[in-house]
């Protein structure tokens, strides 16, 4: 895998570098939508963790609507489980331009983006958000099937882009 990390660091004219990785990318050059790993973690035991930057929108151009978001929160983490058992969490970004997908495991994008794919295609023909209500949430009427089914859509018309990440 490049070292993501230095690149930033040369384009953003020798930044220190950051303890969170996210930190030490240039958002000024990475090309949304995409899949990265923006993190991998040996445990002691031996046990691997990848994280992984889920970029829906171009950062610093476009973000998603909150309700989005929420909604796609709740979507993804349910009906990303039913493609692999790997998932031990997904959470979506400050920044609303995307989603950290945490798995167990030792995963390339390459093996990746097929289970994002079908749970986004699970997404596009749910009926509703799981769990959009106020007792399995905290703000249950926060919530919009329509505008994350059109994200969703969004994503993946753009499927062939997704390992393109542009650093």
């Amino acid at each position: 895998m490049p070292d993501q990390t230095a690149d930033a660091e040369s384009a953003q004219g020798a930044q220190p570098r950051m303890n969170v990785e996210s930190f030490n990318l240039d958002h000024r050059v990475v090309k949304a939508p995409y899949i990265r790993i923006a993190d991998r973690k040996v445990l002691p035991g031996g046990d691997v963790l990848t994280k992984f930057d889920v970029r829906f929108t171009q950062p610093n151009v476009d973000h998603l609507e909150s309700e989005t978001v929420h909604s796609l929160e709740h979507l993804l983490a349910e009906h990303m489980r039913e493609h692999t058992g790997d998932v031990i969490d997904v959470s979506p970004m400050g920044c609303r331009t995307g989603f950290y997908a945490l798995l167990s495991g030792d995963h390339t994008p390459a093996q990746f983006a097929p289970v994002l794919e079908a749970t986004l295609r699970d997404l596009l023909a749910a009926t509703e958000v799981p769990a959009a209500n106020e007792v399995q949430c905290g703000w249950g009427a926060h919530h919009t099937l329509e505008g994350a089914q059109t994200a969703a859509r969004a994503f993946l018309d753009r499927r062939d882009e997704w390992e393109d990440v542009g650093v």
